[in-house]
């Protein structure tokens, strides 16, 4: 039995003793995972330090900040979300009681990526240990450091058992693929997305995918340019561009080009200083053979700002791309590094055209004064998320589903939204043994009257309020038994 059997098949064991189930027990491991976010920081911003260069201060601020709040909205709403939710019902089923009852699904699988090691793999943990279930949990082996950090510090604070850390490569996932799970949470690629979706399907497994895409941003000629650069540089030179939301590249009309190129260079000189290389704010390409493919797609471009780099350092400095083309080399793969290429159009409909023609991103910007000119691009596009005159800031927002559409992804997470996709929602309907004529009109044989009943019972509609509902429910204990006993036999 190999070391990924092992982990599932105990995690599994666990999960079926029910221990997970009780809302006093997801509590007590969601507080354990919180306070491993406040005792052992250093750790966890020394580790991503040592491979992305971020800050401790941007470690909390990117990573760990975000799970904090999304655990203290799981403590405090838990008991909401896991309680019965009441439904609507028709006039057939007004004397039961009818509701959704989320349930745990089972095991869940939780692959994470590298570029924002805790925040996108624990993020889909805290949802899981809130629905009940058991999960096995493989961070990215392309942050070496932090993988080491989570596989140690994770058993000191949660159940072992439950929520076992499997570290390792490629073999190592194509094992644990291997195995059977109730649900798989993937981030990452498409191109890995389609081996795990094909690996789930032997089993029928669900799964949601978070992947990526060349997420666009339009700037309006007649919106505030200056505080538009100044929010897309801060997307985009974020972690070094490697964030599966960060502006891919800009359309904007050539008569703004050059004052975008400039307001872009202002803000990368006052988040960064003059040299970014030592600024402790600005990142590092996860590693060489990442930073060779990120330089090899500046060739065919004209460079209007950085473009060079050191291999051994990993350092790529914030770059800028103008006048590019679509064919360029830059527009045919999600870029994730700081390469910010402009490709003129002629207004939004050309925009639109061109937004259209690619593969559905997992977001989309537009910066504008003009509400007709947000709307527009909200209404004809489509995308996993939507922002206006801000970048990033929608994963923040637990109340939002985070997620992309067609080629960027599916399903979706964050607060309620990862409980529900970690949950089973299982419709349930208790009927008492009463009231039996009601019944009548669809036990055969099968009479025009009795579909006559049928139809009014099931297809009308009245909204008739709590009164209402109880006086007719009253009315219909007393009359149901005489009236439908006599006319529907």
């Amino acid at each position: 039995m190999s070391r990924e059997q092992q982990a599932v098949a105990r995690a599994r064991k666990a999960f079926e003793t029910g221990r997970s189930r009780p809302l006093e027990y997801r509590i007590i491991q969601l507080k354990n995972l919180q306070r491993l976010f406040i005792e052992r920081e250093k750790d966890i911003s020394d580790a991503i330090k040592k491979d992305l260069n971020k800050s401790e201060v941007g470690t909390q601020l990117f990573e760990t900040l975000g799970l904090e709040g999304e655990i203290n909205l799981a403590i405090r709403k838990l008991k909401e979300w896991a309680a019965p939710r009441p439904v609507e019902k028709n006039l057939l089923t007004l004397s039961d009681t009818v509701y959704i009852q989320p349930e745990p699904l089972g095991l869940v699988l939780i692959i994470g990526a590298w570029n924002y090691p805790w925040a996108v793999t624990i993020q889909p943990l805290i949802g899981a240990i809130a629905a009940g279930n058991a999960a096995v949990v493989k961070p990215s082996e392309v942050c070496v450091h932090t993988s080491k950090v989570m596989e140690d510090l994770l058993p000191l604070y949660i159940d072992k058992e439950l929520y076992p850390v499997v570290t390792g490569g490629v073999a190592e996932t194509q094992e644990l693929l291997r195995q059977r799970f109730d649900y798989i949470f993937y981030t990452g690629n498409g191109t890995v997305g389609k081996v795990i979706m094909e690996a789930a399907a032997k089993h029928l497994t669900p799964v949601t995918l978070e992947l990526g895409g060349k997420s666009p941003c339009y700037i309006d000629k007649n919106c505030d340019i200056s505080i538009a650069c100044r929010r897309i540089t801060w997307g985009k030179y974020t972690n070094c561009g490697q964030t599966c939301i960060a502006p891919d590249y800009i359309l904007c009309d050539p008569s703004i080009q050059d004052r975008v190129i400039e307001e872009v260079k202002k803000s990368i000189k006052d988040f960064y200083t003059e040299n970014p290389k030592t600024c402790p704010d600005y990142g590092r390409i996860i590693n060489q053979r990442h930073f060779k493919r990120i330089m090899a797609l500046v060739g065919d471009s004209t460079v209007a700002a950085g473009g060079d780099g050191d291999e051994s350092d990993c350092f790529i400095a914030p770059t800028v791309l103008r006048d590019v083309k679509p064919d360029a080399k830059v527009m045919q793969e999600e870029i994730f590094g700081p390469i910010l290429p402009i490709l003129p159009v002629s207004g939004l409909d050309e925009a639109i055209k061109f937004i259209n023609k690619g593969e559905k991103p997992l977001a989309l910007y537009v910066f504008s004064a003009d509400e007709k000119v947000i709307s527009r691009m909200r209404d004809e596009t489509s995308s996993g998320g939507f922002l206006a005159n801000d970048c990033l800031v929608h994963f923040s927002v637990s109340s939002l589903p985070f997620g992309g559409v067609g080629n960027s992804g599916m399903g979706c997470y964050h607060g309620k939204f990862s409980f529900d996709q970690l949950s089973h929602l299982r419709g349930c309907l208790i009927k008492k043994l009463k009231m039996e004529g009601v019944n009548n009109m669809r036990y055969p044989p099968h009479t025009p009257k009795k579909l006559g009943w049928a139809r009014f019972f099931l297809l009308k509609n009245f909204d008739l309020g709590w009164t209402g509902r109880m006086l007719l429910l009253a009315l219909m204990a007393v009359v149901a038994a005489f009236v439908l006993q006599k006319y529907l036999r």
